[in-house]
Formats: C-alpha cells, structure tokens, sequence
C-alpha cells in the first residue's frame, strides 16, 4: 500500500489539474496525518493521463480563525441529523473527551488549540499539548472539509475505472485523527483515525447514485511489550467490533498489520490494532454507529495503560530504545503514510502535516538488540505480528 493518495494527512489538492481541459476544481485542505483519506483514488497517474510537477499545483491556504464555529456545515444544506452532521459532531465531541482525558492524564499540561476554514466549504480544529508531564507530544485534529473534485480523481475512486468522463464531483470529507506520544519509555504511543467520506452525482450525469464510504482504525505502538496491556488494548477494539459483526476484529486486526509495515526493515510500526478503509458494503446508520463506538474506544482502550505505566522508573537505555523505536514512527509516517507524503510534496499546511512525529527520536547505525532481551522480543513482535487474544 505504498502509492499515493490524493488526499489524506493535513494538505491541499491542487487547484488545477493541468489537462487538456481543466475543470474548475475546488481544493481540499485538512488536518488529517491519516493513510488513504480519499482510500479508492490510487495513484498521481491515471488512466494515461499524468499530473503535473507538483512544483506547478497552485494550493489553496487555510484561513485562521479566532474560534470554532457551532458546525463547519452549511446548515441550510447539510441538516443536523443528516449522517454529515452526526459525523461532525461525533467527531468534535470525541475530541473534547480525548483532550479532557489527557490532559487530566498529565496532570498540568493544556492543549493549544488552532482553528482554521477553507474557502472552498468548511475548516478544522487542530489541539496539540507539547511537553507536559506525560505527554511529549498529544495532537488531536478534526477536519470537515467539502467542495469539488476532479473528474479523474472520480473515476479512480470508482471500484470498476469508470468509462464515462463526468464533470467535476461535489464530495464532503470528515474525519477525526491523533496521535499520542507519552515520555515515558514504558508508556505506550497511539494512533488513531475515523473518516467519512461522500460524493454527489456530477453535474452532468443527473441520477447517478451517491457515493459514500467510512476509514479508520485505532492502533498501539509500545517500546515495551506488557502483555496485559496489549492484551486489554486488543480486547477492546475486538469488543467494539463484536457488537457490530464478529469477522471485523480479525479482518480489520489483520488489516491493520499489513497495513503499517515499514517495508525496508521487515518490520511493523508497532503492535496493531485495527483498520478499515472503503468500507460502504453495510448499512449506513450500522457503519455510522461501528466508527462511533470505534472513536470512543479510545479513551478506555488507553488511558488506563497511560495511568499504569507513565510513572515507570526507567534508565538511560530504556529512554533510547524508546528514542530508536520513534525512529521507525518517523520512517513509517514520512516514506510510506500516503497522506504524509503527499502534504509535504504539495506545500500543505507543514504544522498539521508533521504533528503525527515525536518531538524527538533516534537513528544508531546497525542497531541490534541483545537476543532474548526486552528490546528484542519487541522487535520480534512487530517482525512476527502475534494474535494477542
């Protein structure tokens, strides 16, 4: 899953496409760090047509505001009780709760909060808490993004191409995304993403069927493996998935193992979780309800691990086996997180693209852990991945 997504982490579609014929496009910007955003539009090449350097995408700059609006819809199209709406407000709602929870985790440290608005349709809210007591770095975002979208971005992300060449696409994108990075070696690292994802039928093709999808996933990224702390964690994404359907836990586990695989180490991000992308082949209001009880997951899934383990005792060489598995986050967001990437090559806004990365890390040439250390049975389980439960 190393191509790259046209949209995903905190960026901007280019505002014009360079074909033949350009359509007008209204460009997206978010405050996402999360893989695939947009998850069936695959590749910056499509169907022989070839995007321009992106040196030469014009982008589309967010505006900042001095607080957040009751909604980032226009309410006299998008209705509260639509699944636009519910999603927007699950999502602000998770993220105060996330954002209470740590920061009476850390016990002094507060969130500074950005807010910000697109032309285009829509804004986002970016917090970030930067060295506190517990946490080196907690950033939780929400983007609720909307406008057009280019004509063969549609048809990529449809399932079969799609021969027809219809106009510009009216879509809506929403999502919630945090990563979490605690001081303490023994403390553990999370990420985790929910996104919802429409178009409308374009213009010129009257009746074409609404389009719609839900992303997302939660996942533990330890430096030391305690086994009834992955065990708890996993316990409670395979609850969250059991009351839904009991094939999601393995799946989207699985799923999620694949899926943050540092390709040129041979070796996982971290201990799993899960993950779901393209997911629109259950019900509406079923999928809306799953990545609700997914997103508040979180805080039970973690918080209590946080409070068993920040105040660990620790040595010198526990903080830098901590510092060297930050090094694979690093390498992982940067080389293979789609979203990552492509912010950074079309000149997003660089604080929200880069907010998933630790305030530091560690690179040791030819490091090898002493075989059947603490160090090393971590690294065998992000090179073997286990079934926890």
């Amino acid at each position: 899953m190393s191509s790259t997504s046209l949209i995903s982490s905190p960026l901007s579609l280019p505002t014009k496409t360079h074909f033949q014929n350009p359509p007008q496009i209204i460009p997206i910007s978010n405050a996402f760090s999360s893989p695939n955003f947009f998850p069936k539009i695959q590749s910056l090449s499509i169907h022989n047509h070839k995007l321009p350097p992106i040196s030469a995408m014009a982008i589309e700059k967010e505006t900042p505001e001095t607080e957040a609006p009751p909604t980032f819809l226009r309410e006299d199209s998008n209705p509260s009780d639509s699944v636009r709406g519910r999603f927007e407000k699950m999502i602000r709602e998770v993220q105060n709760k996330v954002c209470e929870a740590i920061e009476a985790a850390d016990g002094g440290g507060k969130f500074k909060e950005d807010v910000w608005s697109r032309p285009g349709g829509g804004g986002g809210i970016s917090r970030v808490l930067q060295d506190g007591a517990v946490w080196e770095k907690a950033g939780v975002n929400v983007s609720v993004v909307y406008g057009v979208m280019p004509p063969d971005a549609y048809r990529a992300a449809k399932a079969d191409g799609g021969s027809h060449k219809p106009g510009p696409i009216p879509f809506f994108a929403a999502g919630i995304s945090s990563v979490l990075h605690p001081k303490n070696p023994f403390a553990p690292t999370l990420h985790f993403n929910y996104r919802y994802f429409e178009t409308d039928a374009p213009k010129d093709a009257p009746g074409a069927p609404r389009q719609w999808w839900f992303g997302g996933g939660t996942d533990f990224t330890p430096a030391y493996i305690f086994e009834e702390d992955v065990r708890h964690f996993h316990q409670v994404q395979k609850d969250a998935c059991d009351k839904f359907d009991p094939s999601f836990y393995p799946r989207f586990k699985k799923w999620c193992d694949d899926y943050f695989y540092i390709k040129h180490r041979g070796e996982r991000r971290g201990l799993g979780g899960i993950f779901f992308d393209d997911l629109n082949d259950y019900d509406q209001e079923m999928l809306l309800s799953f990545a609700t009880e997914c997103a508040n997951s979180v805080i039970p899934a973690y918080i209590p691990v946080i409070e068993k383990r920040k105040d660990t005792p620790f040595t010198e060489a526990n903080k830098e086996w901590q510092q060297l598995r930050r090094g694979r986050y690093v390498e992982f967001n940067l080389v293979y997180d789609r979203g990552t990437t492509f912010g950074l090559k079309t000149g997003g806004r660089i604080e929200s693209i880069l907010v998933s990365l630790p305030l530091t890390a560690r690179w040791e040439y030819d490091h090898k852990p002493e075989e059947g250390s603490e160090e090393w049975k971590l690294l065998d389980a992000c090179m073997n991945p286990k079934e926890w439960l």
